[in-house]
């Protein structure tokens, strides 16, 4: 078992890129990263040495460092099969159930098309961190650009064997906002009340929100509680279909 040293980068607006590092062997990816420069300084510091460059799915804001970090280091672009012809400088294509090595940790691939055709996680067992790209947020899904809500649906049904202690280490620091919808349709929900009184605090005071945990996201995320009771008569849907349920959630937070 060895567990990833993970490093979270925030850059432009509201992203964040992240170096995971096996202790064990040096082996460093950085997952999505948008630019070159706070990952560099961010090696800098840490002195690590960068081996692959881990890419869940297609966007500039998570590909933008492709191409020149592999140039300055001779890092392994790792990305998703269903969308190699869209990430820059790809050297390996994973797809669903396939197995990602970085130095003595192993991730495991899931396929998790909605916001994107072709967009993968990586789930690091070993250290509980769920590298989610846009398809998770803390409270709250990445929009369907390329996807059904049905396809959605079923992608976030692939984190549910989970631990509710697994770290949701999502992209961007979306939280706030997302947080402010959520208590729209589902304004009874006392952990999403109390998460929120938190998340404003954390923001007043300029700290990340991320990560979150399964755990947290399956008592306070609208988009990963579409069954539930309080939320279905929010919306005057109860015992519907819970893809129609979702498809409902989705189109009022798009018009947030």
């Amino acid at each position: 078992m060895s567990r990833l040293d993970i490093k979270q980068i925030p850059v432009l607006n509201d992203n964040y890129v992240y170096l995971a590092h096996c202790p064990e062997t040096g082996a460093t990816a950085v997952v999505d990263p948008a630019v070159t420069g706070p990952v560099f300084e961010a090696l800098d510091q840490t002195g690590w040495t960068l081996t692959h460059i881990l890419n869940t799915h297609h966007h500039g804001d998570h590909t933008g460092g492709n191409l020149e970090i592999k140039k300055r280091t001779g890092c392994t672009i790792v990305g998703p099969r269903a969308d190699r012809d869209r990430i820059p400088g790809i050297d390996v294509e994973v797809g669903d159930g396939d197995t990602v090595q970085l130095g003595a940790s192993s991730a495991r691939v899931f396929d998790v098309p909605g916001h994107t055709r072709g967009h993968i996680a990586y789930w690091f067992e070993d250290s509980e961190a769920l590298f989610c790209g846009d398809t998770l947020f803390v409270m709250g899904c990445g929009r369907l650009f390329e996807g059904t809500p049905a396809q959605m649906v079923n992608s976030l049904a692939k984190f549910d064997a989970l631990p509710d202690s697994t770290q949701v280490y999502c992209a961007h620091e979306y939280t706030q906002s997302n947080g402010r919808f959520a208590l729209t349709v589902e304004p009874q929900n006392e952990a999403l009340q109390a998460l929120m009184r938190d998340v404003d605090a954390k923001r007043q005071q300029g700290v990340p929100t991320v990560p979150s945990t399964l755990g947290q996201e399956r008592a306070t995320n609208p988009f990963l509680r579409p069954s539930s009771a309080d939320l279905q008569a929010t919306l005057g849907m109860q015992g519907a279909d819970v893809v129609d349920v979702f498809a409902e959630v989705r189109r009022l937070k798009d018009n947030f």
